[in-house]
């Protein structure tokens, strides 16, 4: 069972409320293309999705040099952006999940390793500009697992690591709650499969969104 006193609930964005992975996989098989460079494989790809894009990229280049990355980058922007004009969508749930935490008096936040141009932008088309308490992107802190993002939105939002939540998708989302000292819960339907997530010990694993909402209803 939780325990009664999460006051903030954190959320990883791609795979862990917008269905966007598979958009994320054709943009850099796209810019690994454009950039000369041999595709790696969709599993691959999925395993660095959560760090910020120059981490993520030389995780699956570890021999890119500098310039490269910068073109790899645009690349991987340019094509990203146009697959997103029409914005993924949330994961069944994750609205009417939401709207319920807020009317529960959760402070909500979103961690995510999206650049702030991006995050804004998606914000932007659910018209959810103001909707979150606190957002941190990957290139204005730290990228995960490193906890620096979630110990700014900690104090942001006046809350002790062992008052918050963090939801994701990803080994980086669970390691970094680690690292922060704060519970975590894993999704099975994003970007990691459930098995891979369970080395970092989350406190529940969830197949639909609205099972984050039943389990904490039941401490209640």
């Amino acid at each position: 069972m939780p325990h009664l006193d999460y006051k903030l609930l954190i959320f990883d964005w791609d795979g862990t409320l917008a269905n966007s992975i598979g958009r994320i996989v054709e943009a850099m098989h796209m810019a690994s293309t454009r950039s000369g460079f041999e595709l790696c494989s969709d599993l691959a790809v999925k395993g660095i999705i959560g760090l910020g894009l120059p981490e993520a990229i030389r995780t699956l280049y570890p021999h890119i040099a500098d310039a490269e990355l910068v073109a790899f980058r645009e690349h991987y922007a340019d094509h990203y952006i146009a697959l997103e004009a029409e914005p993924s969508p949330l994961f069944d749930g994750v609205v009417q999940s939401l709207e319920a935490f807020r009317a529960e008096g959760y402070q909500l936040a979103v961690a995510t390793g999206k650049a702030r141009r991006g995050l804004d932008r998606v914000l932007r088309a659910h018209g959810w500009e103001d909707y979150f308490d606190v957002t941190r992107a990957a290139d204005e802190t730290a990228s995960k697992p490193h906890p620096l993002m979630l110990e700014q939105i900690l104090a942001h939002c006046g809350v002790s690591p062992r008052q918050a939540l963090m939801v994701g998708d990803a080994s980086f989302d669970l390691m970094m709650a680690r690292n922060a000292g704060m519970d975590s819960v894993a999704v099975s339907y994003g970007a990691q499969a459930a098995e891979a997530l369970q080395a970092y010990e989350p406190r529940l694993t969830i197949d639909h969104f609205s099972e984050l909402q039943a389990w904490l209803s039941r401490a209640h």
